[in-house]
């Protein structure tokens, strides 16, 4: 998921760029970097993707993991935002997917956590 999610943020950021400024607005706030959010999401892709690909080759797991988690929790606060939908269907497909994030989030810890 990291690897193929990566790849995709890193070749298309714009149709994640929008939901991405929910996060990055605060970070503008509290430091000098102000870049465009396709690179904000371009960065976030690169780390998902070389992260996930040391994740799966078993070297530096713990720290993959770690980084991935923060990561993930960034795009799922980003990305998953079902608390602020008002369609129905649109809602139940964004509560399924940020649980999804929840549960791999679970398991990202678990290795940082050395289980």
């Amino acid at each position: 998921m990291f690897v193929y999610g990566g790849i995709d943020a890193f070749r298309h950021p714009e149709s994640k760029a929008r939901r991405a400024m929910s996060v990055i607005e605060p970070l503008r706030n509290v430091t000098s970097i102000d870049a465009e959010p396709a690179v904000f999401v371009r960065v976030n892709g690169v780390i998902q993707l070389a992260a996930g690909l040391s994740l799966a080759a078993g070297v530096l797991t713990r720290t993959a993991a770690g980084t991935l988690a923060g990561s993930l929790v960034l795009t799922t606060v980003a990305g998953h935002r079902f608390w602020e939908e008002t369609d129905a269907t649109a809602r139940a497909q964004q509560t399924i997917h940020f649980l999804k994030n929840a549960s791999m989030l679970g398991g990202l810890l678990a290795v940082v956590a050395g289980g």
